[in-house]
């Protein structure tokens, strides 16, 4: 992983790095909608990556464990753990945008609208390049053609792998 602090490309989010607040993680399980459409997006192509560090998954198991049971939370990060781009920070920086500052993300999915207000926009520009959105408004928006053909290049060939499994698409009959 490179050290934004380090590498002169991370001044560039990455266009294919994506974050999910703790909230928008255990949405995805416990209620589907819009979390589980936004992230499906990620989940679909092997060259998007779920960016989340350890800090940020302990939050969403404590939330998990909070509204559902332990056992249901502790495989839900375990699951994360397998399919994320891990990232550390110090334990006092909020968990999403440290993720989105460590990883180089360009976007970040959240039901809180304090991060995504004009007062955090200008607070955060000076730190972090990120698109603060809420779930709904990232899988409306999603355009896999062109971000592939931004990031990859060529043209897109479709979703490579299966949401729920996360294992190579195959094509039909």
């Amino acid at each position: 992983m490179t050290d934004p602090d380090t590498d002169p490309e991370a001044d560039r989010p990455n266009p294919a790095r994506v974050v999910a607040d703790a909230d928008v993680l255990a949405a995805d399980l416990l209620v589907g909608g819009d979390a589980r459409a936004a992230l499906d997006h990620v989940r679909r192509h092997s060259w998007v990556d779920l960016v989340a560090s350890d800090h940020l998954l302990e939050r969403t198991e404590r939330l998990v464990t909070a509204v559902a049971d332990a056992d249901l939370a502790a495989a839900h990060r375990e699951r994360l753990e397998a399919e994320r781009v891990a990232v550390d920070h110090p334990p006092e920086d909020h968990p999403a945008l440290a993720s989105a500052y460590r990883g180089s993300a360009a976007h970040l999915l959240s039901y809180d609208e304090r991060l995504g207000s004009a007062k955090a926009g200008l607070s955060m520009q000076p730190h972090v390049s990120v698109s603060v959105r809420p779930p709904d408004a990232f899988a409306r928006l999603f355009d896999p053609g062109s971000l592939y053909e931004e990031v990859e290049g060529g043209e897109y060939p479709g979703p490579d792998l299966d949401p729920r499994t996360r294992e190579t698409a195959d094509d039909p009959g």
